[in-house]
């Protein structure tokens, strides 16, 4: 004899989330077809895929990299410049540090040739300073913001980050060579401050970028020759950090951009490593040269 119970239909168990089970959802991955919870979907060109289908896609699409070298889907994070950005939230944060502190914040990095012989961080340090007129701070700010959300998705984070440091510390040896003799010249004494020099670095490294392009460079030196000329005209300008970022920035790029392809790997690690040497060599000749060490 049948049992009528047994024969009555048990009602479906509902759907759920495999990453999250206490989350019922009757919407499913394209992909791997399990069920996705809000939290859990992405949107696909024909529905949606689930996080664990779209890192498993990502992680086997091939790395397109930019003609330098860099990794083009590393570049930027949601479309923007992180090393650009982060070292403008450092000066932005470095400045208030100034205002609020009295100043001694700033003389703590500040540069001046004389200084960096016992401490010799200030000549990377300065570049994050800025006098307390706003107008300073702002100029920098704008012209790295400009210079950096184009060079930083080309190069790369890590090509990028080598080209602003090196610049800045390229600005400050770039004062204690040209400063002239201890003995008769007040430049020794004068500090100096703000990110000028890698400013200037970006602007330098523009020149050989664009020529990589095949693009035009005469926006390019029409802003070099303005901001070249403020500096010889307007007092209280470290013009020698101009220069010295300049050159630093175009040779930097230069190396980037016109590495062998099979080679922009070894490059991108040995720019750093002789931009280095190269300018605590510079540095640490000048010194000797006047008898400080």
């Amino acid at each position: 004899m049948n049992d009528p119970a047994a024969e009555e239909p048990t009602e479906a168990a509902a759907p759920v989330c495999p990453r999250h089970p206490d989350r019922v959802s009757y919407v499913r991955c394209q992909r791997c077809g399990r069920p996705a919870c809000p939290e859990c979907q992405r949107p696909a060109a024909v529905g949606v895929q689930c996080v664990d289908c779209v890192r498993e896609s990502q992680r086997a699409a091939p790395r397109v990299r930019t003609v330098f070298g860099g990794s083009a889907s590393s570049a930027a994070v949601n479309g923007r410049p992180i090393v650009t950005l982060s070292i403008i939230g450092l000066c932005v944060v470095s400045w208030l540090l100034q205002l609020v502190t009295g100043g001694r914040w700033t003389e703590l990095l500040w540069f001046w040739p004389w200084g960096g012989v016992d401490e010799p961080w200030r000549f990377l340090t300065a570049s994050f300073l800025h006098s307390t007129s706003p107008l300073h701070i702002l100029f920098n700010m704008y012209a790295l913001w400009i210079t950096g959300q184009f060079l930083e998705p080309l190069l790369g984070r890590w090509r990028f980050g080598v080209l602003c440091l090196l610049s800045a510390v390229g600005g400050s040896v770039a004062v204690l060579l040209l400063a002239g003799d201890p003995a008769t010249s007040d430049a020794w004494w004068t500090r100096v401050v703000g990110a000028s020099g890698m400013v200037f670095g970006l602007f330098g490294a523009m020149l050989p970028v664009m020529r990589r392009l095949g693009r035009s460079t005469g926006q390019v030196l029409v802003l070099l020759a303005v901001n070249g000329a403020i500096g010889f005209y307007v007092p209280n300008i470290a013009w020698q950090a101009h220069l010295g970022g300049l050159v630093t920035g175009a040779l930097v790029a230069t190396a980037y951009a016109y590495a062998p392809k099979d080679r922009r790997s070894v490059v991108a690690w040995v720019v750093p490593l002789a931009g280095v040497v190269l300018l605590v060599g510079l540095a640490v000749w000048r010194y000797s040269s006047v008898g400080v060490l």
